[in-house]
């Protein structure tokens, strides 16, 4: 009787510690939920991408590798206009190498939703924006060694003042990350 009863004990405390075991597992899988950008809804100054990609903007950027690595660096100057709610983003990039490329987006808003296409863009980016974020997704030809990848981009952009955007944007394929681009926006007068 004493081993059964010592056996019901241990089964109740390995019954505990299983259960603590999953409650902890749990908490830390909804602590690591990716972004949306509600969440920054509250965040100020408000983001209105119509308004602030308008007009000259200069960029300064980096490729970084999964490792942090940086690869490439580059300036991009952005010359933005828009008709009502479709907005113009003519981007061109400059390399550290030497080498230049040019990018045109069209951006259709509607309320805080945002669709976007561009030559190089497989299909139509989604993005979203609240309060100070934007958050844009899309699959991205992306030119390596003479080959062209299909890259998944999940781009976040902060606006911090009126004239000052970060830009943080993670590269992967299959689901595995093996990058990161890393970009400050300034907005001329």
């Amino acid at each position: 009787m004493l081993t059964l009863m010592r056996n019901v004990k241990m089964s109740q405390g390995l019954t505990r510690l299983l259960t603590a075991s999953a409650l902890c597992i749990g908490l830390l899988a909804g602590c690591a939920s990716a972004p949306v950008a509600s969440d920054y809804a509250q965040e100020k100054p408000v983001l209105d991408i119509a308004k602030y990609f308008n007009g000259t903007i200069d960029a300064w950027g980096m490729f970084t590798d999964r490792s942090g690595r940086v690869v490439k660096r580059f300036t991009v100057v952005m010359n933005c206009h828009w008709d009502g709610n479709v907005g113009t983003l003519d981007e061109d990039f400059t390399y550290s190498d030497g080498t230049t490329q040019k990018r045109s987006w069209t951006l259709t808003k509607n309320g805080n939703a945002v669709v976007g296409k561009a030559a190089d863009v497989v299909g139509e980016a989604q993005g979203q924006q609240a309060g100070n974020a934007f958050n844009m997704k899309y699959t991205l030809q992306v030119p390596v060694d003479g080959k062209t990848y299909d890259m998944q981009f999940d781009d976040w952009m902060y606006l911090m003042d009126d004239k000052t955007m970060l830009n943080r944007a993670v590269m992967s394929k299959f689901g595995i990350e093996l990058g990161q681009v890393t970009l400050s926006f300034r907005k001329r007068n």
